[in-house]
């Protein structure tokens, strides 16, 4: 197993977002996390690179381990650059260039060989299938780019520091249909090297990209499994009426 949750508890101040979520999420798979607003979603996917606790009230327990080591003994810096994240926005560095985007998180550790920059961005915008659409104005503002491939970039600069996980926090909820199929088929092609987690309310969009999935509701797990099998065959009440439209 990639990451393994157990018994994962996580308040801001006293709103309890979690309760004892249990879940193992495999190798070059992708999960996707679905339920109402509010259910827990966000807070899930910011625990496992510790994002949650850079919030003053916010804090967690229970256990997280990735590849078998407690997140809680890493460090920070150190664990986000394996358990990368593209958040809800678009959120490109706006007085840097589309290069210096890409390379943002390596020149923050110390790497300042300009050949060496060049080459491990080249290779990030093609895994983010962006390259051809910018190669020729890479020295241009990353915000000139438009919503969804500035999304793309986003994932770039993740994919430069060469993580292993990548959290993505409703990756498409802002962009047009286009841009969502783009990140979409970018999910495919990536997942046969990254552990991928995507928080999404498109329940469409859970099927299409995902292995797995983790229903939530109001801080509880209600149900996890094979994709296919909860769509089609859920096994809690709670879940069939949740992908049915009957609330949430």
């Amino acid at each position: 197993m990639k990451i393994k949750i157990e018994k994962l508890n996580a308040w801001f101040g006293k709103n309890q977002a979690l309760k004892n979520v249990s879940l193992a999420i495999p190798v070059n798979t992708v999960l996707a996390v679905i339920g109402p607003s509010g259910c827990g979603k966000s807070t899930l996917v910011r625990c496992l690179n510790r994002m949650h606790e850079t919030i003053g009230s916010a804090k967690w327990e229970g256990k997280i381990v990735l590849d078998e080591e407690s997140i809680a003994d890493f460090d920070p810096v150190t664990l986000r650059r394996r358990v990368g994240m593209i958040f809800q926005r678009p959120n490109p560095f706006p007085t840097m260039s589309i290069l210096e985007n890409v390379t943002a998180g390596l020149r923050l550790n110390g790497m300042r060989n300009k050949k060496e920059l060049e080459s491990i961005a080249e290779i990030s915008l093609k895994k983010a299938a962006l390259w051809e659409e910018v190669k020729e104005k890479l020295h241009q503002p990353g915000v000139s780019l438009s919503g969804g491939q500035q999304q793309r970039l986003c994932i770039a600069r993740a994919l430069a520091v060469d993580p292993e996980v990548l959290l993505m926090d409703e990756p498409c909820s802002s962009l047009d249909p286009i841009s969502t199929t783009h990140i979409e088929e970018l999910i495919h092609e990536l997942r046969e090297h990254y552990t991928i987690v995507i928080v999404t309310h498109n329940m469409q969009q859970a099927a299409r990209v995902s292995d797995d999935t983790a229903f939530l509701y109001m801080g509880d797990l209600v149900e996890h499994g094979a994709t296919k099998k909860l769509f089609t065959n859920p096994k809690e009440k709670r879940t069939e009426e949740y992908i049915t439209g009957r609330f949430g």
